[in-house]
């Protein structure tokens, strides 16, 4: 945070954008699905609540400074490279499932899902899978990309609740993102509070394993109860599937995932070519139509992040994290607040990673006071953000379930179990003491 350009500060003021956007898109949204509206989070376009939210933070804060000049800081906020990244990483990731799609692959992956997996397991086969993928790649962005298209064609055919199958998906996803070994979450959490990566991994698989176990158990029951059990496959080629399987075997090479999709896309126009399933022009086409689908997505990442710089400019998320430190008292506090700073924080700027890298010096200071473990903290600190990626409407996840899914985002939360359960096995872990090392137990500190 010490290399933030910093303007007039106005604490908890500088939230007040944040908080017009919530409560435009959030809450319009909220009362329109109690008053049974047909797809009640359109009804008040997220594209307008984050403009007047924008609008509200460029006129309202720091008179000082002219229009142009806080504009400019938005727009290098909205422009960071790892923005940018994520703005192409989406579009390229709608044209490569489009592309797939119109060359067969999508249904090819559906049919060979429904013939090995019985009806009942699909729930927890697709939670299971994304947990695997995301693990190995770590990255929750590519899992959802590749995952979500397939979920909403598996749901579709056999029948599944949409909201179920995509609550799935993004929890898996975001299963892997906290714990795989190589996730940006994962590295700036145990670097930023000098916990080793072996001990964070396997004290974090110890808090998340009876959370993944019950997340199984539901999903399989949710399944079961659904009666997709007899569904019958349709014909699948595994050539058309392959270009699937590169993209999974180069992301778990370590590969670049805009390359990965590059080679995917290219790979599927190929097949299609070859096959006769579809012509030049028509893959052509179907990219464009896919990349068409994700714009939405790269615009609104772009303004929600310029409009994150401005509130943190503002001194917003400074007076923040000093507001929430202030209530720690002895270890189980600090552990308490240290996950849910690190959550508010992701929730507000829907960014796990750099909710992380803000708590985490914070985390570190206040750990070696309380002679807390560096593996606790760092498992905390990134549990916390990648819960609040996962429930907060206006994530990549739930954007991208409601836009591929037609899934409302009530609907999406109320079969989101796995956050539920993780929260539940954090705070078993924190109050009881559970998991600490022989140096923590023999230190006699508040709790």
């Amino acid at each position: 945070m010490d290399n933030v350009e910093q303007g007039q500060n106005y604490g908890g003021k500088a939230l007040l954008p944040i908080v017009v956007f919530l409560i435009l898109y959030v809450g319009c949204g909220v009362v329109f699905t109690v008053l049974g509206y047909d797809k009640p989070f359109w009804m008040m376009p997220r594209y307008v609540s984050i403009l007047i939210a924008v609008m509200a933070a460029l006129l309202c804060f720091d008179p000082k400074k002219s229009f142009t000049e806080k504009t400019d800081i938005w727009a290098k906020n909205a422009g960071k490279p790892g923005v940018m990244q994520l703005g192409l990483m989406v579009l390229m990731a709608g044209g490569f499932a489009k592309a797939c799609s119109a060359m067969g692959g999508e249904a090819s992956v559906v049919n060979l899902g429904i013939s090995l997996i019985p009806g009942y397991l699909l729930l927890p086969g697709l939670f299971a899978i994304c947990a695997i993928i995301s693990t190995c790649i770590g990255t929750s962005m590519g899992t959802l990309a590749t995952m979500i298209p397939v979920a909403a064609a598996l749901s579709q055919s056999a029948g599944i609740n949409p909201a179920m199958a995509g609550a799935a998906t993004i929890t898996g996803a975001y299963f892997g993102d906290n714990l795989s070994m190589i996730a940006a979450t994962t590295i700036c959490a145990a670097r930023g509070v000098g916990a080793d990566m072996k001990e964070k991994f396997k004290f974090n698989f110890y808090v998340a394993l009876p959370a993944t176990i019950l997340t199984l158990i539901v999903y399989g029951l949710a399944g079961s109860s659904g009666g997709s059990a007899d569904v019958v496959a349709g014909d699948y080629n595994l050539i058309t599937i392959l270009p699937y399987i590169s993209t999974l075997v180069f992301a778990l090479m370590g590969w670049d995932v805009i390359l990965v999709l590059g080679i995917g896309i290219a790979l599927a126009g190929a097949i299609g070519v070859a096959m006769g399933t579809t012509t030049f022009f028509g893959w052509a086409q179907a990219v464009s139509a896919g990349m068409e689908s994700m714009f939405w997505l790269a615009v609104f990442a772009f303004m929600i992040s310029g409009l994150v710089g401005l509130v943190s400019y503002y001194g917003g998320i400074n007076w923040l994290v000093s507001v929430v430190t202030k209530k720690i008292k002895g270890r189980k506090s600090c552990e308490f607040i240290a996950g849910g700073l690190s959550l508010l924080l992701s929730a507000t700027i829907v960014n796990n990673v750099m909710a992380i890298m803000i708590t985490s010096p914070i985390a570190k200071e206040l750990g070696e006071k309380y002679e807390i473990a560096p593996r606790r903290l760092a498992t905390f600190l990134d549990i916390g953000a990648c819960i609040a990626v996962m429930i907060v409407p206006h994530g990549t996840g739930a954007l991208m379930v409601q836009e591929v899914m037609g899934a409302s985002y009530i609907d999406i939360l109320s079969c989101q179990f796995y956050p539920l359960f993780l929260i539940m096995s954090c705070a078993v872990i924190i109050q009881l003491g559970l998991l600490r090392t022989k140096i923590e137990k023999n230190k006699k500190l508040a709790l």
